[in-house]
């Protein structure tokens, strides 16, 4: 292995400045890293090698003369959810399988007005419907981390589980993710990265694939917070062409990395001590609250009362705008046309049936279930007045913290097959992460150290709305705490 893939995207970019390597260079490594990992990882679902080469010799050129952008020729992985021009991009269904869009969208665009170099198209849970990565019509994603009590192949979680596969796997210096009920931050925690959801409307959705427009965010997943702070700066932006893009400045969180927290006011919700989590889980998290009593922080216990009811409303909620939002792919306008049907009715039924998976079809029942006539009210409207109190929750203690620690996952990365059989079960994965997306208050995942079996455990820090700064000092502030090393081994 290269030791240029085990930089930093910060270290990467200003060893380029420095031009000590090349973009040139730096590309080859990774994409000679990919080559030999991938096929066993599955991380990623198209490796874009000649494009890659093409746009790290164009970043080569720019270096040369002293120009250039923040990313100038990183090599970055993108999740197959962001369309991509002359690219496939599938959202990790069949239904999509052969769609290349004629246009990019918003947060690529930003990356490579900023330099950036693209390596390829990560996996992912289909249509972004999972927490394993096992939905993906390409095969699941494998984490690169074992436990050392065990030889079982693990969730790299998901559903950007190509993203933090292939960041801890050392195959992107940084990758895109998307966000909807903990799709960044869970799969962070799983792989020892960073990952981070900003707040709702930061990044355009113009491009992202849809799956539930009320929730879906973009954010990065990268090996240290600095990292996360950087290519945030780059992914968010105010875009016309989104409606619920904020037009808000885009500050350089970077350098609130590293800054002093004494004084700030840190808030421990009691309704995150959940039945069944593991012992490691709750002494990481009260070894995050010390690391920030140490660092000059105030702890204060807070209650958010209304966080028992944040997953039966997500799953409302999330699989209704799914049910709306995946309704043009019927065959006649968009996605996979069945070859055979009897008439239009079936044409419908088939295409649909051939081209989404059944988790994907299980949500679209509820979704469409639940805004059926006679359960409209019944359900949806009253997940939407459950969500508004959810929204309120976080308001009232705005007053008392500036920032909410929580753990990342109910527990370290779980086996690949071990909670597919079971739905429900696979959902309490997102518990402690929905309550944001819900909110859409901005939360992020910093690895603090590692469960019985030496597999990495995550914190998370949410934050008010607009204010990543914050979450970015405390996250950091966690990092150099926690001081976390663990690497993902090569057993692959």
């Amino acid at each position: 292995m290269s030791d240029l893939t085990q930089l930093t995207l910060k270290g990467a970019v200003d060893g380029l400045k420095a031009k000590s390597f090349s973009s040139t260079e730096l590309t080859k490594a990774f994409l000679s890293n990919i080559e030999a990992a991938n096929p066993t990882l599955n991380a990623y679902v198209e490796v874009t090698a000649d494009k890659a080469m093409d746009m790290a010799a164009a970043s080569d050129a720019r270096l040369a003369k002293g120009e250039g952008g923040v990313l100038e020729g990183a090599p970055l992985g993108i999740k197959d959810l962001f369309c991509t021009d002359g690219v496939q991009t599938t959202a990790g269904s069949n239904m999509l399988r052969g769609f290349v869009p004629p246009y990019e969208s918003t947060v690529t665009a930003n990356l490579w007005r900023d330099g950036a170099v693209m390596l390829g198209k990560l996996n992912m849970d289909e249509f972004a419907m999972g927490s394993s990565n096992e939905t993906s019509a390409f095969g699941p994603v494998k984490n690169p981390w074992k436990s050392n009590t065990s030889n079982a192949e693990l969730t790299p979680g998901g559903s950007s589980g190509g993203s933090a596969a292939a960041v801890a796997a050392d195959l992107c210096l940084a990758a895109t993710a998307s966000d909807t009920g903990g799709s960044i931050r869970q799969p962070a925690a799983f792989t020892g990265t960073v990952g981070i959801k900003p707040t709702y409307g930061r990044a355009s959705r113009f491009g992202m694939v849809a799956f539930a427009s009320s929730l879906d965010q973009a954010g990065p997943i990268a090996k240290t917070v600095e990292d996360a702070a950087l290519l945030l700066n780059s992914m968010c932006s105010f875009d016309p062409k989104d409606s619920t893009s904020l037009d808000v400045p885009t500050p350089d969180w970077t350098p609130f990395v590293g800054q002093s927290v004494k004084g700030l006011r840190i808030g421990v919700p009691s309704e995150y001590v959940v039945d069944g989590m593991p012992e490691e889980m709750s002494k990481i998290w009260a070894d995050g609250i010390e690391w920030l009593k140490e660092a000059g922080c105030e702890i204060v216990h807070i209650s958010l009362p209304h966080t028992k009811y944040a997953l039966p409303t997500y799953y409302i909620v999330a699989p209704a705008e799914a049910s709306s939002n995946l309704a043009r792919y019927d065959g006649m306008r968009f996605g996979h046309r069945a070859e055979t049907a009897a008439n239009l009715s079936d044409l419908y039924e088939t295409s649909r049936a051939e081209g989404f998976g059944k988790e994907v079809q299980r949500r679209l029942t509820i979704g469409a279930y639940v805004l059926s006539a006679g359960f409209y009210d019944a359900f949806y409207v009253k997940a939407l007045k459950v969500r508004r109190r959810i929204a309120e929750d976080f308001d009232n203690v705005w007053g008392q913290v500036d920032a909410i620690l929580t753990p990342s996952t109910p527990s370290a990365a779980f086996a690949l097959g071990d909670k597919q059989i079971d739905p429900v079960k696979m959902y309490l994965n997102d518990v402690f992460t929905v309550t944001t997306n819900l909110a859409g208050l901005p939360g992020i995942s910093v690895p603090a150290g590692v469960d019985a079996g030496g597999l990495p455990l995550g914190l998370q820090v949410i934050g008010k709305a607009l204010d990543e700064a914050t979450v970015f000092r405390v996250a950091g502030a966690l990092e150099k705490a926690a001081a976390f090393t663990g690497k993902a081994g090569k057993w692959w």
